[in-house]
């Protein structure tokens, strides 16, 4: 069982009221989410302690005051009063329940009593739109995050996620019908965001919290069934335990975790191959740039690639033009182009691009014919 000591500190002064305090047992399960917070710093290339010239990095924890935010924060701490990394925490207040400011902040009163510093308090207002409640708390969530890094220069934003929610995004993805990118869930590192528990039950962050006295704050909308995460949660893996036997949920997670290295192979497989085959465009009239809204690429080599490169490689084409990523129907209707056997186009994908084959007497305006070439083409918006 591990204690204090297994995290070595700076030995106090020989006679201290530190060297003679005697130390609180350290919960086991909060050694393990302080292991696995350590590890996630380490892999995102924050090294504690900061140099000579510089202080150390900056953590910010997104923190809702629920049981898995507050648990890694409290592990957050540890560092924090080590002097390994700054700490601070960001509360964000989607004023979407009555009370919701008070419960905002009685989770900074409790961040500010843990040491970290500076803890912030961002209300936001949850638009609606047509992305649905869910999309639109998380769209504006994440942009008073990024304010919040803007604001404080911090180095990495901590997530709460564990492998609970992992497994729940998995089973969403299934039901979706989606791809291997999407079933293999949220990623342990993307840009600034870190969610080193992820590995961690959410009963193990109850744990924590219970150890620790922090009293979390439940939030009621997540055993709400009008969404549909919350009726994964309550209703559709407690029947998966019952019928199948439990471990589901470290199943799950465990095939993210294949599907995440699969998805990062093909898609750094993808970027390579689009880059080789898109076709140079010369400026038009001999000057100027290339047209910017506009991508060719050779049917021939398309055809000779494997299924899931081939597709990647169109959806890189469509978001490069500044289109949505295409479903998986509209990635078919324009692999369906490439059998030279029906219609040329186009095909229409979100975000006003257009794709089509060009057929031998219409030439497309800039650099060589397009004949033997998949067109993406970016509608004007005027």
């Amino acid at each position: 069982m591990p204690t204090d000591s297994d995290f070595p500190a700076p030995a106090p002064a020989s006679g201290s009221m530190a060297a003679r305090r005697p130390r609180k047992r350290l919960n086991p399960t909060l050694g393990k989410a302080r292991n696995m917070l350590r590890d996630a710093l380490v892999d995102a290339g924050l090294e504690p302690r900061g140099t000579a010239s510089a202080p150390p990095p900056l953590l910010l924890v997104a923190c809702s005051g629920g049981p898995d935010s507050l648990a890694l924060a409290e592990a957050a701490s540890f560092f924090a009063r080590r002097g390994d990394y700054r700490v601070g925490a960001v509360v964000v207040d989607h004023a979407l329940q009555p009370g919701s400011a008070e419960v905002a902040a009685a989770a900074a009163a409790k961040l500010t009593d843990m040491g970290l510093d500076p803890v912030q308090v961002r209300a936001v207002s949850v638009p609606a739109s047509g992305m649905g409640p869910e999309a639109a708390a998380r769209t504006v969530r994440y942009a008073a995050l990024d304010a919040a890094v803007e604001e404080t220069g911090a180095d990495a934003v901590l997530l709460g996620h564990t492998l609970d929610d992992q497994a729940e995004q998995v089973l969403l993805g299934l039901a979706r019908g989606s791809g291997t990118r999407s079933l293999a869930g949220m990623r342990p590192i993307r840009g600034k965001y870190l969610r080193p528990l992820l590995g961690l039950r959410r009963s193990e962050t109850e744990e924590i919290c219970d150890s620790e006295g922090l009293d979390p704050w439940f939030d009621p909308s997540n055993a709400d069934p009008a969404f549909a995460r919350s009726r994964v949660r309550v209703e559709v893996l407690p029947f998966l335990e019952d019928k199948l036997g439990p471990g589901i949920a470290e199943a799950l997670f465990r095939s993210s975790r294949i599907l995440a290295g699969d998805a990062d192979y093909l898609d750094a497989v993808s970027a390579d191959m689009f880059a080789k085959l898109r076709v140079p465009q010369a400026p038009a009239s001999g000057a100027g740039d290339a047209q910017p809204d506009m991508i060719l690429l050779p049917e021939a080599q398309l055809r000779e690639l494997a299924p899931a490169v081939r597709q990647r490689v169109l959806a890189l084409a469509a978001v490069e033009l500044g289109g949505a990523q295409p479903s998986w129907e509209r990635l078919r209707s324009v692999e369906a182009l490439l059998s030279r056997t029906g219609s040329a186009g186009p095909v229409e994908l979100v975000g006003k691009v257009s794709v089509y084959r060009q057929v031998r007497n219409n030439p497309v305006p800039q650099g060589p014919s397009g004949y033997g070439n998949l067109v993406f083409r970016k509608k004007s918006s005027t």
